[in-house]
């Protein structure tokens, strides 16, 4: 449970930091994995985005300042890393749902979120059909769409960039480009450094580029495949937070750090349900 070790540890540097700069790196390094990593992980198990679990602890500890101090809204603002009275007000109001002056007041029902404890749960009860296979380097084409770090920002972009290329013609012309395993159309993030985040929406495929598109080779790495049948974004979000809840504690491996991929079927009515799969890449825990 070495992982769980590393994010409590994590948790334990933001929650020392809220009335100080947090480095979204410095937290990652401490959990032992890099950034983009650390959030996508973060956002699958707890449910919520590493930037809005940081807002909404300092929210919390600024309404219990707010009540049980003098100091004026303006100083606790400051100390929370907000320069703008503006931009502290708004925050606030998300959280609480009133203004900071007003929860001043004695008898104002406030939100308090504590800390993160990351544990083993009591979970399963739900099969999650899977397997392992090999495979060699892949070569995927299509279209891509640059992504943050912030990954609660990434699950509003994504359907938005799924539902744009559905509609357009690059559909049809990557379905035309699987030609190898996985067949299908891929949904694929790729995480190469900071600067280089995209979202691909592909084919594995040894075609050559259509104009527009892009290529990329994902290398060869040992695979777990779980087969999912459902609604797809949401099929494929429940695929992923059980992998790092579930799967991942006691099946050996550990996560590779490769791009995940997501595969749906091709069909000529351009279907938002039925059977899909997510690939992700493993790799047996080092002794």
């Amino acid at each position: 449970m070495e992982w769980l070790m590393n994010l409590n540890k994590a948790i334990e540097y933001i929650e020392n930091n809220l009335d100080k700069e947090i480095s979204n790196d410095e937290a990652a390094r401490i959990a032992c994995c890099s950034t983009y990593y650390f959030q996508r992980m973060f956002t699958y198990v707890t449910g919520i985005s590493l930037a809005e679990y940081i807002r909404r602890r300092r929210m919390s500890q600024a309404a219990f300042e707010l009540q049980r101090t003098e100091q004026k809204v303006i100083d606790i603002a400051l100390k929370y890393g907000y320069s703008s009275p503006t931009s502290f007000n708004r925050a606030f109001q998300n959280v609480h749902g009133m203004t900071p002056t007003a929860a001043k007041n004695m008898g104002s029902i406030l939100n308090a979120y504590p800390p993160i404890k990351f544990s083993v749960e009591v979970t399963g009860g739900h099969v999650m059909s899977y397997h392992i296979e090999k495979k060699d380097a892949m070569r995927i084409v299509g279209i891509r769409t640059p992504l943050v770090e912030d990954m609660g920002e990434n699950h509003k972009n994504i359907p938005n960039f799924w539902k744009e290329t559905r509609q357009g013609m690059n559909f049809q012309k990557i379905c035309s480009l699987s030609t190898l395993e996985p067949r299908g159309i891929l949904g694929i993030s790729v995480y190469q450094n900071p600067e280089n985040i995209f979202y691909y929406i592909a084919a594995a495929s040894d075609k050559p580029i259509l104009e527009g598109m892009y290529e990329y080779e994902i290398p060869a790495a040992t695979w777990v495949i779980f087969k999912t049948d459902g609604h797809f974004q949401e099929s494929v979000q429940s695929v992923f937070q059980r992998f790092y809840k579930e799967w991942l504690l006691f099946s050996g491996y550990e996560y590779a750090g490769l791009p995940d991929i997501e595969v749906y079927p091709i069909e000529e009515e351009k279907p938002i349900s039925g059977y899909s799969e997510v690939w992700i890449a493993i790799k047996k825990k080092e002794n």
